[in-house]
């Protein structure tokens, strides 16, 4: 006689195999390298022009975390399971997933554009050096040039590959940014806490302040490692779908 079990509510399917599968790529990406196996610089989201980068990454990336330590990986998840429990239970799994990797896709295409921004006009400096050998075309990125200075080619190739190929970026924050936005959204109604200032703010509040925390933190000159406007983009890319499926009335 099959025997009906009820959806722990705590863990419902989805955010239970996705907490599940980013653990053991976190577990692989140690573990794996011992035998020559790099998952994460196979995995992890490279720039578009990079030797590295294959389209799969862009979705490879969001089951990885930094290996440094297991904070990256433990916030990240239990933010998901905090906030994307009740989102499942409230959409349902399949609709749960969509949601998840369109945020996760959408954060990965902004972290694209923003490495096209910083990175393409030093690429195309170089380009045009090797054509023209002004040397005036690399005086804005390279310190220390003079108008008589001549930089051997093989240096340059080798500076642009090492341009194009260090950029990688990993984790689950891009997905988990756009369920902050959804769960403001459909329980505007909660409270939460930040750790550093302990009074509670309404879900709305809470994700505006977490939003204008990071673009501040992505315009100012830093170099935290952090994928600030990633973070916004899959915010961006949750709110859009959001809206459509608003427009559509199967939001709620």
């Amino acid at each position: 006689m099959n025997t009906y079990r009820p959806i722990n509510p705590n863990f419902p399917p989805i955010v239970k195999n996705l907490i599940i599968i980013n653990v053991l790529a976190w577990i692989a990406s140690i573990t794996l390298p011992r035998l020559g196996v790099d998952i994460i610089d196979l995995l992890g989201l490279h720039y578009w022009e990079s030797e590295k980068f294959n389209a799969v990454q862009m979705v490879t990336y969001l089951f990885l975390h930094d290996t440094s330590s297991i904070s990256h990986l433990f916030f990240n998840m239990f933010g998901i399971w905090m906030f994307g429990k009740n989102i499942e239970l409230y959409w349902g799994p399949k609709k749960f997933l969509i949601f998840y990797f369109v945020s996760g896709i959408g954060a990965a295409i902004v972290q694209e554009l923003v490495w096209m921004y910083s990175l393409q006009p030093a690429i195309d400096a170089i380009n045009q050096y090797a054509n023209t050998k002004d040397i005036h075309l690399l005086m804005p990125y390279l310190n220390n040039l003079s108008e008589h200075t001549t930089i051997p080619m093989s240096q340059l190739w080798e500076l642009k590959d090492l341009m194009l190929n260090a950029p990688i970026t990993v984790g689950a924050s891009g997905a988990l940014f756009g369920i902050l936005l959804a769960f403001a959204v459909l329980f505007p109604q909660a409270r939460m806490v930040l750790i550093f200032f302990p009074v509670p703010i309404r879900a709305p509040y809470f994700v505006a302040l977490y939003a204008a925390a990071e673009l501040f933190m992505g315009v100012m000159p830093s170099s935290d490692g952090v994928a600030h406007f990633a973070h916004l983009g899959g915010m961006l890319f949750a709110g859009i779908l959001i809206l459509l499926w608003k427009k559509k009335g199967n939001l709620y």
